[in-house]
């Protein structure tokens, strides 16, 4: 008898239901339900739909019992962003994007009150302005009164928890994106007392796996389902990624590739030295309370904004004729750097990088072949610049880079990837943020024995594509053109 699951998987974008069904062996995945994740600009702020969401939460949960049923659900989603609820239960307003302005000029101002050296040493955090406590450090400055009227902080998969079960808590991995969380796995409370956030507004943390409660009587009757558990999965999506990465080695480099590319590696404890905090690498909470030692890339967001403007412009390209219009373009004309700030929000991005060329003093790229490669070739050199860093500060050699999720399916960028890091890379498997999910619904149930079967029976149901280096030389030498132009 097959053992069923239902993971929800919410990227930047999109979100998926996803049946899991495990035969002992292997997991086979069926998507019963698809829908967009579209945010909203209102009066200057931008917002998750997040009722929006909800609604198709539930409408997955309904195909998915007409579709056979399921004995638990678990929900993975982006990290940092997160909802206010007040002492009556109610949400306080939508949850704000991460990338709204509110957060601007606050890591500036947060760092006189405490220096960014010692807040790296208090989190080994990435220090990155969407980050949650700058998101909280801009409500102090700027919203007591929303503050004031809050109970409880929920991240964004745990609002979702609360919606279906009515348990209020915050679970371990997706916590750990938030940049509140000290070594040990527990709130940093010192820094809540610095920075005047308050501290009651904070939940009980709960690890992976653990069973957060059962569908409520309001939800099953409502949507004619039976109960069924609601168990915190690896609830950020990259947490979720890496427990789905097909290796059984100790070792290994990934790059869970989708609107970001989160690239690096798992480690039983963290690393929180100097080195690591002026490279601005973060250290974040894996199943099993394994650290994510990891670079935030920018990925595929400039592609997906590059389209979206390209399509305000009338003219509609398919990612795969994107891909082509690079391919007619000589490489290395020009480069950048993936990360810098100007890339971050949306808006104009073909203007922002021919601005970012222009400024760097290097040639301009005029047609949408030469921004694309642009974009491709600057992305594969910023993963070397990271894989190199890995290696040196883990004091480990990787014989190979793991490339999972979304990006798994644009061949070109892990070619690319493999040429500028002179290693091969492993590319799959593609649903890999859902099949981690649905891994630790399987770990939690006993159906699963552990992390090293959870990621063996991964091996087992998916095929992997390899891409091996190619032109090494020539990318050596532009990698140290590259370099000049990291921020």
């Amino acid at each position: 008898m097959k053992q069923r699951v239902l993971a929800f998987d919410f990227g930047a974008s999109s979100g998926r239901a996803i049946i899991g069904e495990f035969d002992g062996t292997k997991i086979e995945l069926t998507e019963v339900h698809r829908f967009s994740n579209d945010p909203v600009l209102v009066n200057g702020t931008l917002y998750w739909d997040i009722l929006r969401l909800f609604h198709e939460i539930k409408q997955g949960i309904v195909k998915a019992n007409l579709a056979g049923g399921f004995e638990s659900i678990g929900i993975d989603t982006w990290g940092v962003d997160f909802g206010l609820i007040d002492k009556e239960g109610r949400l306080l307003e939508n949850p704000v994007n991460y990338r709204d302005g509110r957060t601007d000029g606050m890591v500036e101002k947060l760092a006189e009150i405490i220096p960014l050296e010692e807040l790296y040493g208090m989190t080994g955090t990435q220090i990155m302005q969407i980050n949650t406590l700058f998101q909280l450090f801009s409500l102090v400055q700027n919203r007591k009164d929303l503050l004031e009227r809050t109970d409880r902080m929920l991240f964004i998969p745990d609002l979702f928890n609360y919606f279906l079960t009515g348990v209020k808590a915050a679970e371990y991995t997706i916590a750990s994106t938030s940049q509140l969380l000290d070594a040990n796995h527990g709130w940093c409370r010192e820094l809540f007392e610095r920075l005047s956030i308050p501290t009651e507004m904070l939940c009980d943390i709960v690890k992976p796996g653990e069973q957060i409660g059962q569908l409520s009587e309001a939800i099953c009757s409502e949507l004619g389902v039976p109960a069924a558990k609601v168990i915190a999965s690896a609830s950020h999506d990259t947490a979720s990624a890496v427990v789905s990465v097909p290796s059984l080695e100790e070792d290994f480099v990934f790059i869970s590739c989708g609107t970001w590319s989160l690239m690096g590696t798992e480690l039983k404890h963290p690393i929180m030295d100097k080195k690591s905090k002026d490279f601005n690498i973060t250290n974040e909470g894996g199943y099993d309370y394994t650290t994510r030692y990891l670079k935030n890339i920018m990925g595929l967001w400039l592609i997906q904004e590059t389209r979206r403007q390209l399509g305000r412009m009338g003219q509609d390209y398919s990612y795969a004729q994107l891909e082509q219009e690079a391919l007619k373009v000589a490489p290395f004309q020009s480069f950048i750097d993936p990360d810098a700030p100007e890339f971050l929000k949306p808006g104009h991005i073909i203007e922002d990088i021919k601005e970012f060329c222009k400024k760097s003093g290097q040639r301009v790229p005029e047609t949408v072949g030469e921004i694309m490669r642009c974009i491709y070739e600057s992305l594969a050199m910023k993963y070397r610049y990271v894989f190199e860093f890995l290696k040196t500060s883990a004091g480990k050699n990787y014989a190979q880079i793991n490339v999972v999720g979304g990006g798994t399916k644009d061949g070109f960028l892990c070619q690319l990837c493999a040429n500028a890091c002179n290693t091969k890379v492993v590319a799959g498997p593609i649903e890999a943020t859902a099949m981690g999910n649905i891994a630790v619904q399987l770990m939690s149930l006993g159906y699963i024995k552990d992390l090293k079967a959870a990621r063996q029976a991964v091996i087992n149901s998916f095929p992997v594509k390899e891409f091996k280096p190619e032109n090494t030389a020539q990318w050596d030498e532009a990698y140290t053109t590259f370099k000049k132009y990291l921020l």
